[in-house]
Formats: structure tokens, C-alpha cells, sequence
């Protein structure tokens, strides 16, 4: 089932056109440049509102999106995989309308860290609808509708590329850390009246595993 989920996913984002899909928001010379499957595939919008090189400040619009239960794993690897085994599931029909659902990006995922080095972290992979289903999502047992990003609207995303893993994003994560802190003190008042709200950070995926040039993922902190 994986496999043929990856698969279908890889097909999508080779063969559909720009014009059967509605690209990202808030990219070009004000941000970091739009990923080539968001040509293709549709994506969750948002609005850029500070670019820097190290990263950039988004302003997130709320919109519909298919949340897993929480994963429990030590590995964010494994949690993905099975939060995605269950959206593709869904998306190819299992829902109470049995509607199949268009491929969309990115799959983003909350990450809840550990609390000690004996419990694992709780991961909830997330499917962005299509601007079809948006007001009114196919409902399912097996997962949820939810407004994201909740009353969290700004966001700070550093970009990179790669496969991510369990030892890459971490690394991420304290990089956008510092740079966000480095640049309170220097930058525009922007950063100075947001302030990060929450303990957990996410991770977007623009890409499939059999993608393996020009690849995007970035990592995301919440702010008020």
C-alpha cells in the first residue's frame, strides 16, 4: 500500500499542469522561491511578511487540513510513514463519502519532543485540502478535519533540502532558533512584536521519496 501511495504521489507531481492546480502563495523575489511541485500540485497558501536569507517570517491563512491521531515514536521517520499510510487511505476514497481526493503539499507534520531520553515524541501528519473539499472536508473514522494554524498565524520557516530525518531536523530547528534570536536585536520591528507560543515545532514536506534532485522541507515555529 505504501508503495503505491508513494508512487501515485511521485506520478501527480510529474504529469499535472500548472493550470490544473492553483500554486503557493507569498513566494518570488519576497521569499524563498516556490517549490516546483506547488507548479503542479496545490498548496496551502500563505503571505510572506519578512525575508531573510537564513529564513523568513509567513503569515499562515486557516484553511481545512486531515489530521492523524498522534504517532508515538522515537522516530519521526517511522511516524511519518504511517501518518501517511492512513491520509492515503483516505484521500483515495476511505471516508464516509468514499470522495477521492487530489493530491496536495506540502504533508506537514507537528512534532511534540520528547520530554526525557526514555519517552518517545508524538507526531501528527497533517493533509492539506483541496480548495474542492474545503469548506466542507470528507469526514472519516480514522481521521479528523481541523483548522490550521489555529489562532498561531505567523510562523518562522528556514528552508532546506535533502531527505529529513531524525538527526537533520533537530539540527534545523536550533539553526532557525538562533537566527531568529540573532535578528531581534538588528532587524525590523516585525520580529520583535511576535513571540513564539508553543513548545512543539512542525516540519513541511514539498516532495515525495522518489524525488531526489531539488528537493524542499522546511521547519516551522509558531508565533502569536
Amino acid at each position: 500500500m505504501r508503495s503505491l501511495a508513494l508512487l501515485i504521489f511521485a506520478v501527480a507531481a510529474a504529469l499535472l499542469t500548472p493550470e490544473e492546480k492553483a500554486g503557493c502563495e507569498g513566494k518570488g523575489a519576497s521569499g524563498y522561491g516556490e517549490p516546483a511541485n506547488c507548479r503542479r500540485l496545490e498548496c496551502a497558501p500563505y503571505r510572506v511578511v519578512l525575508s531573510r536569507s537564513e529564513f523568513e517570517i509567513r503569515r499562515y491563512r486557516s484553511a481545512s487540513w486531515i489530521s492523524t491521531p498522534p504517532i508515538n515514536s522515537s522516530s519521526y521517520e517511522y511516524a511519518v510513514r504511517r501518518g501517511f499510510d492512513i491520509l492515503f487511505s483516505y484521500i483515495q476514497g476511505n471516508n464516509k463519502q468514499g470522495a477521492k481526493l487530489d493530491m496536495t503539499a506540502p504533508v506537514l507534520v507537528h512534532v511534540f519532543p520528547s520530554t526525557g531520553p526514555f519517552c518517545n515524541s508524538s507526531f501528527v501528519v497533517h493533509f492539506y485540502v483541496p480548495k474542492k473539499y474545503q469548506p466542507d472536508p470528507p469526514l472519516s473514522d480514522q481521521v479528523r478535519p481541523v483548522k490550521l494554524p489555529g489562532r498561531h498565524s505567523y510562523a518562522g520557516v528556514r528552508r532546506f533540502g535533502g531527505f529529513m530525518n531524525d538527526s537533520n531536523i533537530p539540527a534545523q530547528v536550533s539553526a532557525l532558533e538562533k537566527s531568529l534570536e540573532a535578528a531581534k536585536g538588528n532587524d525590523s520591528s516585525t520580529l520583535r512584536k511576535h513571540h513564539r507560543v508553543t513548545a512543539w515545532y512542525s516540519v513541511a514536506g514539498y516532495n515525495s521519496p522518489f524525488e531526489y534532485e531539488n528537493r524542499v522541507n522546511e521547519v516551522i515555529l509558531w508565533f502569536d
